[in-house]
């Protein structure tokens, strides 16, 4: 075998082990995990080299300097192509397989649940905890006069553009994205089931049903005697008769976990002192579930005026059509109570 034969040989020996090496690099396995996946988190504005620290210590990548010499041959390490997001690797993908995933820009979609709070600071509170954007920029941004004027909304009308449910959303989701998708939500809920039309027909419109369903949220947790409650408190405001509604109180007084609502505290000057002013307060007093909204959208058409809580422990209450009733009632109870040795 002559010289020139031995020179091709080694070049091409050294072409396949080349090859074999760069193959390698960029189409074998290279997740360093033991989890069927794994899931990674890039901020806004997050660099090249902090991402790749992240790959390492939460073990996404296995051999990092093998995944940064294909992101460099990629061209994923210019700051346009660094995607924020959440990313979901699964067990076994190649360099290349990784580096095109975060290219892409193909997120894994969060579940952001919105239910359970008192106030809008506290639905920004609880949101941020589910999303990238913090509770102060969603909080200026919603509650923006000119954000507002634009949307048609007071700062006090905001629950009715959140409805309570699970939404499927993008953890790098922009304040102008989740309004978008929340008033096309709200749009939907609203326009279904003829809920419009039937608040139309008791004399109410959505910003108002919100308020009334807060009431009835915090009124009873039975959801079955929710549309009675609902009918009493439409048939008082239609009278003029002051709501006279303890959970009312409570939110003016600021003292939330307050249980029994004593006359000191019907004495609290504050527009959601529904017992010191008629009509509805300004705002709602809770986030009210879907259950309470429809209560009020399906109110029901009885005569009563009032409600006390009943004698027992299953927190229903006994409706009445007269004052005279209600007392009797309210006596009853406060006999059982008394009985019970309750205070």
């Amino acid at each position: 075998m002559g010289k020139k034969t031995w020179i091709a040989l080694i070049i091409l020996a050294t072409i396949l082990v080349i090859g074999g090496y760069v193959y390698s690099i960029i189409f074998l396995p290279n997740t360093g995990f033991s989890e069927d996946t794994k899931v990674l988190k890039i901020h806004t504005d997050e660099s090249y080299v902090a991402i790749l620290d992240s790959l390492e210590s939460q073990h996404i990548v296995k051999n990092v300097k093998s995944f940064d010499l294909v992101a460099g041959w990629m061209n994923y390490k210019n700051g346009d192509k660094l995607k924020s997001g959440i990313y979901e690797f699964k067990q076994g993908m190649s360099n290349k397989d990784m580096v095109s995933l975060l290219r892409s820009g193909r997120q894994k979609p969060i579940n952001l649940v919105i239910n359970n709070v008192r106030t809008f600071a506290d639905l920004c509170g609880a949101m941020s905890t589910q999303i990238e954007l913090d509770s102060i920029s969603l909080y200026q941004y919603f509650t923006n006069p000119e954000n507002l004027s634009e949307w048609q909304l007071r700062k006090e009308d905001l629950f009715t553009l959140f409805i309570p449910n699970t939404y499927q959303v993008y953890w790098n989701i922009s304040n102008e994205q989740l309004y978008d998708r929340m008033k096309k939500e709200s749009d939907r809920f609203w326009n279904s089931d003829n809920r419009i039309e039937k608040l139309i027909a008791n004399n109410l419109d959505k910003n108002q049903a919100v308020v009334l369903a807060s009431i009835v949220e915090k009124e009873s947790n039975l959801q079955s005697e929710r549309p009675e409650i609902a009918g009493v408190y439409i048939n008082r405001l239609n009278r003029g008769i002051p709501l006279q509604a303890d959970p009312t109180v409570v939110f003016a007084t600021g003292e939330y976990d307050l249980r029994r609502v004593l006359n000191k505290h019907l004495e609290v000057d504050s527009p959601y002192n529904t017992y010191m002013y008629a009509g509805l307060p300004p705002g709602p007093i809770y986030m009210p579930s879907i259950n309470s909204i429809d209560a009020v959208v399906n109110a029901d058409k009885n005569d009563y005026l009032y409600f006390c809580a009943k004698p027992g422990y299953g927190s229903a209450h006994a409706f009445a059509k007269n004052l005279s009733e209600h007392l009797r009632n309210a006596e009853t109870y406060r006999a059982w109570l008394k009985t019970e040795r309750i205070r």
